[in-house]
């Protein structure tokens, strides 16, 4: 894989129609794919070596990101989204890697305006169950 523009990573959400309409024109963003290990290590384990049980522990995905609202009914879908508490799917597309897709929680939602400059936004997205991942 070729080195790739980081604003191309897009972030979109379910308008709550199946469409997926992208939010934000993210100027730094993060995703974070993690899974916590289950330790069998037991009296017996070859010396004394810790031992996981594979798949065993949860697996989760976080994202961060910062940018500016890519027009006035975005913010006000994902600002609508975060007061109402609601997991909803998104879709983070990373450009020639694939498409993460899955129900995702707003943990933060941030505004930000310096005196001479645009207001900016950071956002957080925890998810919230399990997640696909296509190749594009």
């Amino acid at each position: 894989m070729t080195a790739q523009k980081g604003r191309d990573l897009l972030l979109k959400i379910d308008d709550g129609t199946g469409v997926f309409q992208t939010v934000a024109g993210l100027r730094t963003q993060r995703l974070a794919l993690n899974a916590d290990p289950v330790d069998i290590t037991h009296a017996e384990s070859a010396g004394r070596w810790r031992e996981l049980l594979a798949g065993a522990g949860p697996r989760r995905a976080s994202l961060a990101g910062s940018g500016v609202f890519k027009d006035a009914a975005s913010d006000m879908m994902m600002r609508q989204v975060f007061f109402d508490g609601l997991i909803r799917n998104w879709q983070i597309v990373v450009p020639d890697f694939g498409i993460v897709q899955g129900p995702f929680q707003i943990s933060s939602l941030d505004w930000r305006g310096d005196h001479t400059a645009e207001v900016t936004f950071e956002i957080a997205l925890e998810s919230a169950g399990a997640l696909t991942f296509t190749v594009i």
